[in-house]
């Protein structure tokens, strides 16, 4: 059976809300060990780092994040970084995994963090107003991905493991976006966009885009 994980970040929140748990069974507060009791499972649940294996191909992007599709649109070249001109927006509700990982293997040539304001993650203004962090990544053979991990209406704690300048590995935990929030994701416009709109993807197993490759 494999082994359940949980981002380390949840546990500053999980063990509060099950010693509340506990402490309410003990002495007979049935309501408020109802309400803990679900706190506790909703944490659990919210806070799960599963373990996945995607493509392995290096023209495949994972999917850096749970949710759903909400975007898949064409943006000016140089808005986000230049040559970077479509773009796939994941919406992650709060029963998303909000682990996420790197989308392919490569090393982070920019990273940029940039605070801002608290709209509604499934919404377009969010791309370009809320707090959110840029990362891109290069893969070594001319291909170039980027991402933002956006903060959403309750998020306000974005987490990001790496830093510029460094190696990461496709499917390699890069970070979480805490309670409720996005990530966009640029390519070229010789990549293959692979999903649509509305559609489920899972962080580091579906393949959401292929990149051209170079020789």
């Amino acid at each position: 059976m494999p082994k359940v994980r949980f981002a380390p970040e949840g546990w500053l929140f999980i063990i509060p809300a099950v010693i509340l748990t506990a402490l309410s069974l003990l002495i007979q507060w049935w309501i408020a060990a109802i309400v803990f009791g679900f706190l506790s499972l909703f944490l659990l649940n919210f806070f799960r780092d599963p373990h996945r294996r995607g493509s392995e191909r290096h023209v495949d992007v994972l999917s850096p994040a749970d949710g759903t599709v909400v975007q898949i649109k064409e943006v000016k070249d140089g808005e986000v970084w230049p040559g970077l001109t479509r773009q796939i927006s994941i919406f992650m509700s709060v029963f998303d995994v909000h682990v996420n990982r790197a989308p392919i293997t490569g090393r982070i040539v920019q990273y940029r963090y940039n605070p801002g304001k608290k709209i509604a993650a499934f919404t377009e203004k969010s791309s370009l107003e809320n707090e959110q962090n840029l990362v891109v990544i290069e893969d070594g053979r001319g291909g170039t991905v980027a991402l933002k991990q956006i903060a959403g209406l309750l998020a306000r704690r974005i987490v990001f493991d790496k830093k510029e300048g460094d190696e990461v590995v496709r499917g390699e935990r890069i970070g979480m976006i805490k309670f409720g929030s996005r990530v966009d994701v640029f390519f070229s416009p010789a990549a293959t966009i692979k999903v649509q709109m509305r559609e489920k993807v899972k962080v580091g197993l579906t393949v959401i885009a292929e990149i051209e490759e170079r020789a």
